[in-house]
């Protein structure tokens, strides 16, 4: 059982690697100016930024009645699946090449730090998809909600660290292998999205039926 939560936090981590977004523009562009060695400490940002989201996140998210939370299970499956739509929409699109011009609005680790608290993707990760999945997951046994949290840190680290240094040895992603990352993402999130909205709502069906 620790290793389905394992490949669910991995899953969600392959997809917040890949997904341009502020944060992995910042590093990218960090990693074309300054070499991979000195931008490869950025990619541990996540695990300073993340504790104070999670705990406010599930100092809500254990507060509300469980029907509330299993809802929101199914409405992550769903979220899950829009991010699949949302990787398969940008395989008709080139990867965003960053220049180091984009270097010169922050810099350095407290600065990576800082965007990253400000982008609201944790906040809504942690509120309407790794919230519950961890809740449910530590309610069963706390072991399982730390391997899926290794599941998720591990392989969220390790991609964006593969990703700073590919870009600093290269000086961009060759287009072939962003499109097979990609695909590969999507098809994850769609059996991770699709089982999670069929396990929610059977869940929510037996609790009406015994109600």
């Amino acid at each position: 059982m620790h290793i389905l939560f394992f490949l669910k936090g991995a899953t969600l981590a392959i997809y917040a690697a890949v997904m341009p977004g502020p944060f992995q523009a910042y590093l990218l562009s960090q990693s074309l100016k300054n070499g991979w060695r000195e931008s490869l400490p950025l990619a541990l940002t996540p695990i300073l930024t993340d504790g104070p989201i999670i705990i406010l996140v599930l100092f809500i998210l254990t507060r509300i009645p469980q029907i509330i939370l299993e809802t929101l299970s199914v409405l992550g499956g769903l979220f899950i699946l829009y991010l699949a739509r949302a990787i398969l929409l940008s395989l008709k699109q080139p990867f965003p090449v960053i220049g180091p011009s984009a270097s010169t609005k922050a810099k350095g680790f407290g600065n990576a730090v800082i965007l990253n608290i400000l982008n609201p993707n944790p906040y809504i990760f942690w509120g309407v998809v790794s919230g519950p999945i961890f809740l449910a997951a530590w309610r069963q046994a706390p072991y399982l909600g730390v391997s899926f949290l290794i599941g998720f840190y591990g392989i969220l680290i390790l991609s964006l660290a593969a990703l700073i240094v590919l870009f600093a040895t290269i000086g961009g992603i060759n287009t072939g292998v962003n499109r097979v990352v990609n695909i590969i993402a999507c098809c994850a999130l769609i059996l991770f999205g699709a089982y999670q909205c069929l396990a929610g709502l059977i869940t929510l069906g037996s609790r009406i039926s015994f109600n």
